[in-house]
């Protein structure tokens, strides 16, 4: 089997250059103790990217891709299968390039997040019950009318530009000793974990996927990609069945481990950044949170950890 191309230093700083003017530099957050009944004494900073443009950190993706492709490809139409998150990405990067977005999404999505891909200015079509379905329509779609399809987490400059968030926790936190990172196929942590170990290799980067939806998980396990039977968590954006070599091999690289959540400790995890910190995630947005708050993510009490916020919303309060 051939190693697919992985993206690397060069490639995430081209990604910085070229994203520059289309996606806000979010803000870092710093904690110094997270208190009874919480149980984590030493220092931790929250990346904030639930106030990137679209709610998420989907944008620097989609946008940085959308730049490296011609301009009459993309006049054609963008396509794409989203849990969410992502097909507001592909809108914004559409509405950047006044270029038509077909966003497929499963049924189970959140009709307000729905509503929010078509304010961009996206057309939604509903399929499946879970991510996978809705990706595989679009590719046959994008196929059938020869419009340029962008995958969320197995594409090369999709992953570089998510790897520009950790850039940024490097220029901004740069005492930093773990990051800890939620995982849907693998894109994001695949960009930050590359970012580190070309910048900082002693910098541990930590994965958290849903217990309901495992999958690079299992795929570690297994030495090879595997697709789930099912899926069984309610943070939509963390909800593939499949994952794709590029993001395993990134991972299998780069990362220290991956634990696992449950969906009522997002939810507890969600509350309390409400509660704290007056900050309104997503299920998928808090699962950074929640591995840390339950103790799931080793840290000394002289380290210091940086868990990034990855999505806005409210279905986390649920």
């Amino acid at each position: 089997m051939n190693t697919p191309f992985l993206p690397g230093i060069d490639d995430i700083r081209a990604a910085q250059e070229r994203i520059a003017g289309y996606v806000r530099r979010t803000p870092v957050l710093r904690v110094a103790a997270l208190k009874e009944p919480w149980n984590v004494a030493g220092p931790a900073v929250l990346k904030l990217e639930l106030f990137q443009v679209t709610g998420s950190f989907k944008p620097r993706g989609t946008i940085n891709a959308l730049l490296t492709l011609p301009p009459d490809i993309v006049a054609r139409g963008l396509v794409t299968a989203s849990g969410g998150n992502h097909g507001l990405g592909v809108a914004y990067a559409g509405w950047v390039a006044r270029a038509p977005v077909t966003v497929f999404l499963p049924v189970s999505t959140p009709p307000a997040k729905a509503g929010k891909i078509e304010r961009w200015g996206a057309r939604v079509v509903y399929e499946g019950p879970a991510w996978d379905e809705a990706n595989a329509a679009a590719r046959a779609f994008a196929e059938r009318e020869r419009l340029t399809y962008l995958h969320p987490f197995a594409e090369p400059a999709v992953i570089a530009g998510q790897g520009t968030i950790g850039l940024e926790i490097l220029e901004d936190v740069p005492e930093v000793d773990v990051v800890v990172v939620a995982i849907g196929g693998g894109g994001l942590i695949g960009g930050i974990a590359a970012a580190m170990a070309a910048l900082k290799p002693r910098v541990r980067v930590v994965g958290v996927e849903p217990e309901g939806a495992a999958t690079l998980y299992e795929s570690m396990r297994a030495g090879r990609v595997i697709t789930l039977d099912r899926i069984g968590t309610a943070a939509g954006t963390l909800a593939a069945r499949r994952s794709a070599e590029i993001n395993l091999e990134l991972v299998r690289r780069y990362v220290d481990r991956i634990v696992l959540v449950s969906d009522d400790e997002m939810r507890q995890a969600a509350r309390w950044l409400w509660f704290e910190l007056s900050l309104g995630t997503e299920l998928a947005g808090a699962a950074a949170a929640a591995a840390l708050l339950t103790g799931k993510v080793p840290v000394a009490p002289a380290e210091t950890v940086c868990l990034v916020v990855c999505g806005a919303g409210t279905d986390g309060f649920g």
